[in-house]
């Protein structure tokens, strides 16, 4: 195995390891001697991929973002091949990620509470991450029911959101249909405008 390979598989483990104990414990209960232990790597070795943990942090939500990127869009589009609108194929998604047993909310909205700080990279990032989350959701609306449903989404992308902090403070995955239902109902006045 190359030097290459062994970097990037310890980066990889570093990052897969610090964004399970992030998203699982907190970014603040979470410390770097924690990661080092569990990624099973030298101290160095963090420190050469990752500066400081702030360096850590915006990497695990870029890692984050690229997961829950994928996990969305490969399991939208296994509903959408069998026929389902893509709006709908969104909110079963979004109610089968609140009945994971790991499921403890956005990392991102996570991430930015616990930094408490606006300027803090990682906050900047989530906040991008969230302006494209709702530009998608925006542009997944005009795809299943037109362009005049479009006027709905800034609430509905309110909704969601509110859903997925619902979901983790009460537990249950019955925010995503409540959600689904109100999104239909905004859509549908949208419409008759």
């Amino acid at each position: 195995m190359s030097k290459t390979q062994r970097t990037s598989n310890a980066r990889k483990r570093i990052l897969e390891t610090a964004e399970k104990l992030f998203y699982s414990e907190g970014i603040r209960c979470v410390g770097i001697d924690r990661v080092i232990a569990e990624a099973g790597v030298a101290k160095m070795t963090l420190y050469n991929h990752f500066p400081s943990k702030d360096d850590l942090i915006l990497e695990v939500l870029k890692y984050r973002e690229e997961q829950f990127d994928q996990f969305l869009k490969e399991n939208m589009n296994r509903h959408i091949e069998e026929g389902m609108k893509p709006l709908n194929a969104f909110f079963i998604v979004l109610r089968n990620w609140f009945e994971n047993p790991s499921y403890r909310g956005c990392s991102f909205i996570n991430a930015t509470a616990e930094l408490a700080d606006a300027t803090h990279a990682a906050s900047q990032f989530s906040t991008e991450h969230k302006r494209q989350f709702h530009e998608m959701l925006k542009q997944i609306i005009i795809d299943s029911e037109g362009k005049k449903a479009a006027a709905a989404a800034p609430a509905i992308a309110i909704l969601v959101e509110g859903a997925i902090v619902t979901a983790v403070s009460e537990g249950t995955p019955e925010a995503a249909d409540i959600a689904r239902d109100a999104a239909f109902d905004l859509i549908a006045k949208a419409k008759r405008r």
